[in-house]
C-alpha cells in the first residue's frame, strides 16, 4: 500500500490485496460512505485505489483511517492463515475515524489495539482516545475516576478490565456497586429478596459482566462469591483486599458516602469510581460526593482522573447529538449549584 505525495492536491492509495477490498468498502460502499460524511470528504474508488478529495486535515485522517483499516484486516487475515477475515462493523469504523481525527492523544488505533483488555469472551479494544488514555490508567493507578456522560464506556471497559484482571489471577474478587438513590436506600419496602430488590439497579453491571464472560461462569463465580454485585450500602464496615472494586453513578453518592467507599481499600486493591456529574439525582442541595471526591483528591499520587466527552460516545450517533443538546442546557445550570457549594 502506497500514498501520493503529501504536497499534491488530492491523495491516493492503493492497496495491495485485492480480496481485502470487499470487507475495506463495505458493501455497497458503506465504509467509505460514512467516512466520507464524518471526515466531509470525498473518496473515488477504481479497482485497488482510492483517491481522497478534501481539506488537508480532513483528506489526511481519511487516509489514516482506510491505512489503519486495512492493516488490521491483514493482520487478520495472517493470524488466519489466509483465510478471510471478518466483515468492519460500523463501530470499527468510528472507533478509526476517532483516533484519526485525535492523533495529538494517540498515534494510532494499531496502538489502541496494544492494550486491549483480554476477557474471557473476547479483546476489548478502546474505542475513542480517552478510552485509550482510561485504559492505560486503569493499568497504571490504583484509584481511577472516569468521569462523563452515558455511552462513553466508563463503566463497561472498568468491568472489561476487572475481568480480565480476574482471569490472570491478580486480584481473588471483583466487587461491583452503586447508590441505589432511585429507591431512597429504602429497599425494604421493594418485594422480594435482598436481590431482586436490587436487581435493577445493578442490571447495567450484569450486563457488562455477561458482556466480558461465560453466563455459567458468571453465575458461578457469583455463587463462590468471587464476583459480588451489592449496593453502596453494603460496603461500610467492610476492608476490601484483593479485589477490584468499581462504584458505577457515584454522582449519586454524598460525601459521606464516598469517603466510606474509598476508605474501604485494603492490601492489593483497585477501585474505579465511575459517574456524570450532570446527572445528580440526589435532593436538591445536596452537594454530589463524587464532586466533592474531585475537588479533594485532585492531584493526590495514585489517583487519576480521566474526563470524557460527548466525542467520546460509542452509541448510535444520535445518541452523540442528544447528549451535545441536554450539556448545552445543563452545564450553566452545573457551574451555578457549583458556585453555590463553593459559597
Amino acid at each position: 500500500m502506497s500514498a501520493a505525495s503529501p504536497a499534491h492536491p488530492q491523495i491516493r492509495l492503493q492497496f495491495d490485496d485485492n480480496a481485502l477490498l470487499p470487507i475495506l468498502f463495505g458493501d455497497h460502499d458503506r465504509h467509505l460512505a460514512r467516512i466520507e460524511q464524518k471526515l466531509e470528504v470525498t473518496l473515488a474508488s477504481r479497482g485497488n485505489q482510492v483517491q481522497i478529495s478534501g481539506t488537508p486535515g480532513a483528506a489526511t485522517a481519511a487516509q489514516t483511517v482506510l491505512q489503519a483499516l486495512y492493516k488490521r484486516l491483514v493482520q487478520d487475515k495472517g493470524k488466519r492463515r489466509g483465510e478471510m477475515p471478518d466483515t468492519l462493523d460500523a463501530a470499527t469504523v468510528d472507533a478509526e475515524i476517532r483516533f484519526a481525527v485525535d492523533r495529538d492523544r494517540t498515534s494510532s488505533a494499531g496502538e489502541a489495539a496494544s492494550v486491549a483488555i483480554a476477557t474471557w469472551k473476547r479483546p476489548i479494544e478502546p474505542r475513542s482516545p480517552t478510552q485509550f488514555t482510561y485504559v492505560q490508567a486503569l493499568r497504571q493507578f490504583e484509584l481511577v475516576f472516569g468521569l462523563g456522560p452515558a455511552g462513553t464506556g466508563k463503566t463497561y471497559l472498568a468491568v472489561a478490565f476487572a475481568v480480565a484482571m480476574l482471569k490472570e489471577r491478580r486480584v481473588d474478587r471483583i466487587i461491583l456497586s452503586r447508590p441505589a438513590v432511585e429507591a431512597g436506600e429504602r429497599l425494604g419496602f421493594l418485594p422480594g429478596d435482598m436481590k431482586e430488590k436490587v436487581d435493577p439497579y445493578m442490571r447495567p453491571l450484569y450486563d457488562a459482566l455477561y458482556d466480558t464472560m461465560p453466563g455459567d461462569q458468571v453465575q458461578r463465580r457469583m455463587d463462590s462469591g468471587e464476583i459480588e454485585v451489592a449496593p453502596l450500602a453494603f460496603m461500610r464496615g467492610r476492608t476490601l483486599a484483593n479485589a477490584f472494586v468499581i462504584l458505577d453513578e457515584a454522582q449519586n453518592t454524598t460525601p459521606t458516602q464516598m469517603k466510606m467507599f474509598l476508605t474501604r481499600m485494603g492490601e492489593n486493591s483497585r477501585m474505579t469510581v465511575t459517574g456524570d456529574l450532570s446527572q445528580v439525582d440526589l435532593p436538591h442541595g445536596q452537594r454530589s460526593g463524587l464532586r466533592d471526591a474531585v475537588d479533594t483528591l485532585k492531584g493526590m499520587q495514585g489517583v487519576n482522573f480521566v474526563n470524557f466527552t460527548d466525542a467520546d460516545v460509542v452509541r448510535h450517533p444520535l445518541v452523540t447529538r442528544i447528549v451535545r443538546a441536554y450539556d448545552a442546557v445543563e452545564r450553566p445550570l452545573v457551574a451555578r449549584a457549583e458556585a453555590g457549594d463553593r459559597r
